[in-house]
C-alpha cells in the first residue's frame, strides 16, 4: 500500500489536517492525551516547512446539532497549544461562515483550530459541502487520524476533494496492521467491550486468525454472534458484567499458545471493581506471554492496560479497535 507520506507536502502550503481529538475529559480537565501526543511528530513537520494548519477533529457524539459546550474542543485546542508552546499564532474557530472569513484567520494565524465536527451533521451524513470554506483556502488535506479512517464521515472523505497526504501515525498504524496479517501462526483475536458492530466483521476475521474470543458484553448479541469452530464465545458472570472465571481461563490458555494476539476491548466493565477481574487476568496473562506479537487496540482497553502498568510488556498500541478490525477484515479503509 503506497500512501503518499506528510514529508512530500509542499512548503508554504495551507493544509486541513484531520486529527484524532476524541481525548477523554472529565470536569474540563483532559485525563489522557495520548492521541494528540501520537500526532506531534506530523504537526511539527508541517510547522517546520511553514505551512499552515487548519485542525478539524470530533468529539464523542452530541445528540443534537448545534454547538454543545460539554463536547467543545477548546480544552484540546488548548491542549495542543501548550504541547507546542505556545510559539505559534493561532486561533480557535467555533464558526464556518465562508472562505473570506477563513482567509482572513489563515492571514493573522499559522493555526486554526475548528470546532467539534460532529456539530454540523453534515459530517456523519458524509456530505463535505459544509467544510468548503476550508477547502477554498487549501491547497492539501493531511490525515493523521487513523482512529476513523473505517468511517465515511465527511472530513475523513476529503481525499476526494483535494490532493492527500498521510501523517507518520496514520502510517505507522497501517504498517503495523499490515504486519499482523504477515505474523506468526498461531494467531488469536479477543473482542470485548460493548459496541456490538464489531461483530458485523466475524465472519471475514474467523478466516484469519486461528482463535477469536469473544467477552464484555458482546456475548449478549446472539442475533450478530457467528458460531464457528475457532470462535469461542464466553459465558457472562450472573450481573452480565464480566466473563466469567471458566472463560478467563480459557482464553488464557489460548493466549500462552499463541504467538500473535490481538485485542480489543475490555473484557467487562473494568470501571466498576466488581466487574474487571477478566480484563485484570487476560492483561496480565498478555503481558506475561511468549508471543512474538502483541496488539491490544481501542481507548478502554489502553486505559486497562495502562492503569496495571503493564504497557511496555506490549508491541504495538492501535488507536482504535474499528479501524484495526475493519482493515484486518476487508484489507481497505474508507479513508483512501
Amino acid at each position: 500500500m503506497n500512501l503518499k507520506s506528510v514529508d512530500l507536502v509542499p512548503e508554504n502550503s495551507t493544509v486541513i489536517l484531520r486529527l484524532d481529538l476524541d481525548l477523554p475529559i472529565v470536569d474540563g480537565k483532559i485525563i489522557d492525551n495520548y492521541r494528540l501526543t501520537k500526532s506531534l511528530p506530523t504537526i511539527n513537520k508541517l510547522l517546520a516547512t511553514n505551512c499552515q494548519l487548519i485542525i478539524i477533529g470530533h468529539m464523542a457524539r452530541p445528540a443534537t446539532a448545534g454547538v454543545d459546550p460539554q463536547f467543545s474542543l477548546r480544552p484540546v485546542y488548548l491542549e495542543l497549544m501548550s504541547l507546542l508552546n505556545n510559539n505559534y499564532q493561532s486561533l480557535f474557530l467555533e464558526n464556518l461562515d465562508d472562505s473570506e472569513t477563513i482567509k482572513l484567520a489563515l492571514s493573522q494565524n499559522q493555526i486554526i483550530f475548528l470546532e467539534n465536527l460532529r456539530f454540523w451533521p453534515s459530517e456523519l451524513s458524509g456530505d463535505s459541502t459544509f467544510l468548503q470554506p476550508l477547502i477554498d483556502q487549501s491547497q492539501t488535506f493531511v490525515n493523521d487520524a487513523i482512529a476513523v479512517a473505517h468511517r465515511v464521515s465527511a472530513s475523513v472523505l476529503l481525499h476526494q476533494c483535494l490532493p492527500t497526504y498521510y501523517g507518520d501515525n496514520f502510517i505507522d498504524e497501517i504498517n503495523n496492521l499490515q504486519k499482523i496479517l504477515l505474523s506468526t501462526h498461531p494467531k488469536t483475536l479477543i473482542i470485548g467491550g460493548a459496541k456490538d458492530d464489531k461483530l458485523n466483521y466475524l465472519s471475514e476475521l474467523a478466516n484469519i486468525f486461528d482463535h477469536i474470543c469473544v467477552g464484555g458484553k458482546l456475548p449478549q448479541f446472539t442475533d450478530k454472534l457467528v458460531y464457528a469452530p475457532n470462535v469461542f464465545v464466553s459465558t457472562l458472570t450472573p450481573d452480565t458484567f464480566d466473563i466469567d472465571q471458566n472463560s478467563i481461563d480459557y482464553i488464557k490458555n489460548l493466549i500462552s499458545t499463541s504467538q500473535t494476539i490481538v485485542w480489543s476491548g475490555a473484557m467487562g466493565f473494568f470501571e466498576n471493581p466488581s466487574s474487571k477481574q477478566g480484563t485484570i487476568e487476560i492483561a496480565q496473562s498478555l503481558a506475561n506471554s511468549s508471543a512474538s506479537f502483541k496488539v491490544i487496540a481501542g481507548g478502554d482497553t489502553l486505559s486497562s492496560v495502562k492503569e496495571l502498568n503493564l504497557l511496555d510488556k506490549i508491541d504495538f498500541v492501535s488507536s482504535g479497535g474499528g479501524v484495526l478490525l475493519e482493515f484486518l477484515a476487508k484489507g481497505t479503509l474508507p479513508a483512501w
